[in-house]
């Protein structure tokens, strides 16, 4: 009888390009792992009060131990030079607000990078010599960077891109 053990995959590794991708998987690693409540909470679980079991004393530890294992996911899911940018973050909610006001733009950055996206996808076209499955897998590349940043994009319009 053979057995079969499984391994977690390394978290995804942001190199400071695509940041808008790289959220999207992150958020789903720490959410399969249960883990993704402790960057939204930023809390640390209350002290050790007296007379618990030991089920309740476990559940404490593994509570606590959720932070650091965020923290190593985040730190791992980084490039070296990414990391030394959130070195000195000491919890998990530090370390992605840090990311998001560096890489995802704030304010006026985040609408500029929207109105290029826009702009991009209007001028696309559709070329002689395209095949209709590249065409629209470009337009979707676009579609979905606009999402990314927040902005509405409705179906119907890439399928109008698609068929004008």
């Amino acid at each position: 009888m053979s057995s079969t053990s499984f391994t977690h995959p390394p978290p995804p590794v942001f190199n400071g390009e695509h940041y808008h991708i790289w959220v999207v998987k992150m958020k789903t690693y720490l959410q399969a792992y249960d883990l993704w409540e402790v960057v939204n909470a930023d809390v640390e679980p209350p002290p050790l009060r007296a007379n618990l079991t030991i089920a309740q004393i476990k559940q404490h530890s593994d509570n606590r131990a959720k932070k650091f294992k965020v923290m190593s996911c985040l730190q791992n899911g980084v490039s070296n030079v990414i990391f030394t940018r959130i070195i000195a973050c000491e919890t998990p909610k530090q370390v992605w607000d840090k990311l998001k006001e560096e890489f995802h733009g704030i304010g006026k950055t985040r609408h500029q990078q929207i109105i290029n996206l826009w702009r991009d996808f209007e001028n696309l076209k559709m070329k002689e010599f395209d095949i209709v499955k590249q065409y629209f897998d470009i337009i979707m590349v676009v579609v979905n960077n606009i999402r990314l940043l927040g902005d509405q994009f409705p179906n119907i319009r890439a399928v109008e891109k698609v068929i004008t």
